[in-house]
Order: C-alpha cells, then sequence, then structure tokens
C-alpha cells in the first residue's frame, strides 16, 4: 500500500486496495472498505460505515459516512453509506450514513458533488448527476438519473426527484419534482421542460413532444391531477411518458406545482 501517505492515519481494520492512494493528514476507520483506483485527497475523513466502489475522487476536506444529523442517532442505529464508481467529491463535501434503513445511505456511479454539498442519512442517489456547490439535500431523499441540482439549492427530507430534473439556483424544494422538467423558486415550482438537457442527452423532437404532451394533460387540460391520470390511462404511452404517469401515481408527498 505504498500510496498511502505516511502523514494519513488509516486504522488496522480498514480494507483499502493497493491501487488507491491516500493523502497526507486523511483519516480511514476501521471497516472502510476503499476499492482500485481511488483517489485520496488530503484532510479527508472516512468513517467505517462506507463502501467506496473504484476510480473515485474524493478532494480535501471531504466527511463520508459521519453520523447523521439525527438527534435521535444512536450508534447501534448506524448503516452503510455505499458508494459506487466514478464518482467526483470536491472540497468539503459532506454525506451522512444511513440510519433508519438497512440498505443505508446509497450513491450510484458517475456523479459530481461539488464544493460544499451536504447529503443526510438514508438518501438514494442515481447515476451521472451534478450537484452545485453548497447545496443541501435532507434524510430520505430519492433522486434518479442526470439530474442537475445547481448551488445553494436546498431540498426537503423524504422528496422524489426524478430522471433528467434541473433545478435552478437557490431554489427551495419541498415536493415531489417529476421527471424532465425544469424548476425554480422559493419554494420551487414547475417552469417548463429541461428542453436543453432532453437535446444533450439524446432525446429527438418525437420524444420531447409526447412529454410536452402529457404535461399539457396533467396542468393546462383544465383537470385536477387525479383526472388527468385517468386521462393519460386511455392513452398508448412511450417509455418516457409511462414514467412521468408513473411518478405522479406513487409521489407521497405531492408534487412541485406548475407556475
Amino acid at each position: 500500500m505504498s500510496g498511502i501517505h505516511p502523514t494519513a492515519l488509516v486504522a488496522a481494520g480498514a480494507q483499502i486496495d493497493t491501487s488507491a492512494s491516500v493523502g497526507p493528514f486523511s483519516i480511514i476507520e476501521a471497516g472502510a472498505n476503499i476499492g482500485p483506483g481511488n483517489q485520496i485527497d488530503a484532510h479527508v475523513r472516512i468513517y467505517g460505515a462506507v463502501r467506496l466502489g473504484a476510480n473515485n475522487r474524493v478532494g480535501q476536506g471531504t466527511v463520508l459516512g459521519g453520523e447523521p444529523n439525527d438527534l435521535g442517532f444512536t450508534a447501534d442505529k448506524s448503516r452503510p453509506l455505499l458508494i459506487g464508481d466514478n464518482n467526483v467529491f470536491k472540497e468539503c463535501v459532506n454525506i451522512s450514513r444511513g440510519t433508519k434503513t438497512d440498505e443505508g445511505s446509497i450513491i450510484g456511479n458517475n456523479n459530481y458533488f461539488m464544493n460544499g454539498f451536504h447529503a443526510g442519512h438514508d438518501c438514494r442517489f442515481g447515476d451521472h448527476n451534478v450537484f452545485g456547490p453548497n447545496s443541501a439535500i435532507g434524510g430520505h431523499v430519492e433522486l434518479g438519473n442526470r439530474v442537475f441540482i445547481s448551488g445553494l439549492v436546498a431540498v426537503h427530507q423524504f422528496v422524489r426527484i426524478g430522471d433528467f430534473v434541473m433545478a435552478a439556483g437557490c431554489s427551495k424544494i419541498v415536493k415531489d419534482v417529476p421527471p424532465y422538467v425544469l424548476i425554480d423558486g422559493n419554494p420551487a415550482t414547475l417552469v417548463g421542460l429541461n428542453s436543453v438537457g432532453l437535446r444533450r442527452s439524446g432525446f429527438d423532437s418525437a420524444t420531447r413532444t409526447a412529454i410536452k404532451a402529457v404535461y399539457h394533460v396533467l396542468f393546462h387540460a383544465g383537470l385536477n391531477i387525479s383526472q388527468a391520470l385517468v386521462a393519460l390511462d386511455q392513452q398508448r404511452l412511450s417509455v418516457e411518458t409511462q414514467h412521468i404517469k408513473d411518478f405522479f401515481k406513487h409521489s407521497q408527498r405531492g408534487v412541485t406545482a406548475h407556475r
């Protein structure tokens, strides 16, 4: 393990792949599992609940798997923080371990966390998401794939955020956010489709038009959401538009309103 700096404190019970590197003054607790190709910078703290996949970059001052901000937390409730591959954690990112569910907190692959980001306990994040500087996400949040959370965004606990969402800077998100949309405001409202993100991700014109048509039924056809979902049940939907309908049907907190 020649990649471990001599000033780093690595507990005997930590497992670190020989291809991983650990920078100066970092602390890795017993029980942590650090996979191949990980680059851990200086002054990083990785707690024993962390399972880090392959080829992640962990920036200076980042804390992974710390105790959650939960007044009822006790050591016997500790659950893991499971992190996939190819994620980037910039300076001073803080992501809590789990406490309420057996699986704990889960981070997927190819996510990019900018400086100062925080996520609470028992979150579930998918793949290819970007999180802006000093944004904060409460516990139990479920977030899909290719979501862009801009700087200083705050997300309430238990919120669900669908795929290909873009949240504008300083937004306050208190309700579920359906797929493919742009949201903004305090509290956040839906202001349109994430058209730029959809085009960049390869959604063709016909697919974007179909998505827009479903949202027209949901928000602009003079129906309440229950009536709109019944109307959509009568239509033949694509995979993408079915995804929208299912998101609304399974929302527990209610869906972010349209501006």
